[in-house]
């Protein structure tokens, strides 16, 4: 019995002694947590760009596949969980919201048109009767008017609604990548036509702000500022101040060494060209193939081969480029993972379609209603992993501590902080000036004090 009580009193004394030195089983386990939770995205952990248009683009692979309204709403709800996770407070941010509405407006244009012009599908359901405008003979298979079936109505829906998704996925990505970000990554083949949409980008917001300025001070001279009367008195300097960046841009350029490229021999450049067409023409028939119905299973390997020779064209073609990066973004175990999730969707889907296809297209003829597949529904959940692994935007530490909006997370260890506290040097800059009146009143108080002090004693 001693043995057993000594050995007891020891396996706690040991435990406690681990709990002490934050080698426990309980603090290994919030270690591991830690290292799991999404760090805040700055500039050195901010996600790759190319990684949420992979993911994206998978999610909306997988929406080609189905008309099923269900899994479509889920890939909708899934794609709009995550912009609200993960998305900034930057402009483009903010046209996730635009491609909502764009995508309820292709949904009930494609319903009008049904309605209007006919469908092909047929049925025994009517909803009501519009008239019908007579066409002319050469105009066969085209109608103005008529029954307008239920059927018909139905299978518009469930069309348009997939075409809605596809530009919500699409969406979804311009709101999440950084465009500019995204084209510093491309490869060194692109390297001019991405400089040339950069420079797009940039001018095209001076161009909006110069006219906004020219009609303004149209406005305050009394001259009109609509109508075609304003045109040429807001064009012509509009015009005229483009024109001048242009060319001060180009010197600019020009004196920096853009456009220089190294010397490759002409068999390479002809092997680059031909890997890069080809490529790209077999990314077009095999993403055909993947997106049509009736691709079959050709799309696939098609589509790995055109990827593979233009990556193989774009390498060679990157040769030529003799410019450097500064500091690049890093494809690390977060992107990987925000890409493999998109694909594992559309992969299953792939596999969905050929095994259950009535499960992702539910028939319209006769009515029945939609079912939900469960393990489809159970693979766009994945969709969900960039929400949990993707780096989250600055504005999600905030504590709330204050109105101000300050940052509170490094003071405040219960919160995984990992810098030192406000005020001190490192992370959040020097610290804060002292005021000098605050060092005289004390120094006063304890001289009064110590006064006093001492003529209590005497």
């Amino acid at each position: 019995m001693r043995g057993r009580a000594e050995s007891t009193a020891e396996s706690t004394a040991g435990a406690a002694a681990e709990a002490r030195s934050g080698n426990g089983p309980v603090h290994r386990g919030r270690a591991l947590l830690a290292g799991l939770r999404a760090p805040v995205a700055t500039r050195a952990t901010a996600l790759h760009a190319g990684a949420w248009w992979l993911w994206a683009l998978g999610l909306a692979t997988a929406a080609s596949r189905t008309t099923n309204p269900l899994l479509l709403g889920l890939i909708i709800a899934v794609a709009g969980y995550v912009v609200s996770a993960r998305r900034t407070d930057a402009p483009w941010a903010r046209a996730f919201g635009f491609f909502l509405a764009l995508g309820a407006v292709v949904v009930v244009l494609r319903v009008l048109f049904a309605v209007l012009l006919g469908s092909t599908v047929g049925g025994t359901h009517v909803l009501f009767t519009l008239p019908e405008v007579p066409l002319p003979g050469w105009m066969q298979g085209v109608r103005l008017g008529g029954r307008v079936l239920a059927e018909g109505v139905l299978f518009s829906f469930y069309d348009g609604l997939r075409l809605a998704t596809l530009l919500i996925c699409l969406g979804a990505a311009n709101a999440l990548a950084d465009p500019a970000r995204l084209l510093k990554s491309l490869p060194g083949a692109l390297y001019e036509a991405g400089v040339a949409v950069v420079v797009a980008m940039t001018f095209a917001p001076r161009l909006i702000g110069d006219v906004v300025r020219m009609r303004a001070a149209r406005r305050l001279r009394g001259r009109p500022d609509r109508g075609l009367r304003s045109v040429a008195g807001v064009a012509l300097p509009v015009l005229e101040g483009a024109l001048e960046r242009s060319v001060a841009l180009a010197a600019a350029m020009d004196a920096r060494g853009y456009g220089r490229s190294a010397r490759v021999p002409p068999g390479v450049r002809r092997t680059t060209a031909a890997l890069t067409l080809g490529g790209l023409l077999g990314v077009c028939a095999g993403s055909y193939g993947l997106l049509a119905a009736d691709g079959g299973m050709l799309g696939l390997p098609v589509l790995v081969v055109g990827v593979a020779a233009a990556t193989a064209g774009l390498w060679l073609g990157g040769r030529r480029a003799v410019r450097t990066r500064y500091r690049p973004d890093r494809w690390g175990v977060r992107a990987w993972l925000v890409a493999a999730s998109g694909a594992a969707v559309a992969t299953a889907f792939a596999v969905a379609a050929a095994a259950d296809p009535a499960g992702l297209a539910p028939p319209t003829v006769p009515l029945t209603a939609p079912s939900l597949p469960l393990w489809p529904a159970g693979a766009v959940l994945l969709g969900l992993l960039p929400a949990v692994v993707a780096p989250s935007p600055a504005e999600a530490a905030r504590t709330g501590g204050g109105t101000d909006g300050t940052d509170n997370r490094h003071g405040d260890d219960s919160e995984g902080g990992d810098g030192p506290p406000r005020g001190l040097p490192g992370r959040d800059g020097p610290p804060p000036a002292r005021d000098p009146g605050t060092a005289a009143r004390r120094r006063a108080a304890h001289g009064e004090d110590d006064g006093d002090h001492g003529r209590s004693e005497g």
